[in-house]
């Protein structure tokens, strides 16, 4: 049996291939480009693999999309995608079997089968990168809910006003997300009355990357923005621990990057609002993966589908 896994993204798409039970091995990488160019490409490394008869993919794509029919609907990074069948497209020129997943749920099974997660029965993956989405491990499984949106996190709200994210002001996209770090850091700079490096810089320079910068480089503004994302992902993963009592919650992207800035506002919040004996159980880490992590991803939809039967 051939496992291939195909990560689609708005830049760049992957195929990757198992190796042994706890590896992966991305196979190749190219720039995505127009939908039939990208998909053709697709089709072509492919074929170099030489899959089997029975053959499985795992694809994950970013959202929307109908994983139960396997269709990939319109994604905003992806124009042009308009109602494309990908699995039908695969199994019908391959053969075997294909399994769609948004990537934030895909990205949830590669923490847990080969990352972060290994080991537990119940985690919370969040992805705190561009935006906020998440995917939910419970009781030894993925928990996708009815029509595959659970784990929309993003969208909760956590003040009446904030930076947008998820179309909603004050939502915990809006605070934890690239996008909405980047709107906190103009907001602040605004009515900053003291030096920081950050107000000598254009407002499209003021990214979340420039905050973290700053921050290293000691700007007391810079750190301030970090408490201030801290005690909103603490309110978030208070609420999450108190609802769902996770063993493990994994958080990637920026909080890899800038974790030292955020934990100490992020846990005094958790130690205040959440139940204590939930709290205490649930360990808080960072995602172990990296930039690797949509080539892990595409093989933990095959293989998590296969373990299924």
């Amino acid at each position: 049996m051939t496992i291939i896994g195909v990560d689609i993204g708005g830049t760049k798409c992957a195929l990757s291939v198992p190796t042994g039970d706890s590896g992966v091995r991305e196979v190749v990488r190219f720039a995505t480009t127009d939908v039939n160019a990208t998909l053709e490409r697709i089709y072509a490394e492919i074929r170099k693999l030489e899959p089997t008869p029975d053959v499985v993919f795992g694809v994950s794509c970013g959202g929307p999309l109908d994983a139960k029919l396997g269709l990939i609907l319109s994604p905003p990074n992806l124009p042009g995608w308009d109602r494309i069948a990908i699995c039908e497209e695969l199994t019908t020129r391959f053969g075997g079997k294909a399994y769609l997943m948004n990537d934030a749920n895909a990205c949830a099974l590669a923490e847990w089968q080969f990352g972060a997660g290994r080991g537990c029965q119940s985690m919370i993956f969040l992805t705190m990168g561009t935006g906020m989405g998440s995917g939910l491990i419970l009781d030894g499984r993925l928990y996708d809910g009815v029509t595959g949106n659970a784990g929309e996190v993003g969208h909760l709200r956590l003040a009446p006003d904030g930076p947008i994210g998820f179309g909603k002001r004050g939502s915990f996209e809006g605070f934890c997300s690239g996008g909405g770090i980047a709107q906190l850091a103009r907001q602040r700079v605004g009515g900053y009355t003291k030096d920081s490096s950050l107000k000598y810089l254009a407002a499209d320079k003021l990214t979340a990357r420039a905050v973290g910068e700053a921050a290293t480089a000691g700007d007391e503004l810079a750190r301030a923005i970090w408490r201030e994302v801290g005690e909103r992902l603490g309110e978030a993963l208070a609420l999450f621990i108190d609802l769902l009592n996770p063993e493990r919650i994994v958080i990637g992207s920026i909080y890899q990057r800038c974790e030292h800035f955020i934990v100490p506002s992020m846990q005094a919040v958790i130690d205040r609002e959440a139940l204590p004996d939930s709290a205490r159980d649930c360990r808080i880490v960072p995602a172990e993966l990296g930039d690797e992590i949509g080539s892990y991803a595409a093989v933990a939809i095959a293989r998590y589908h296969l373990n299924r039967g």
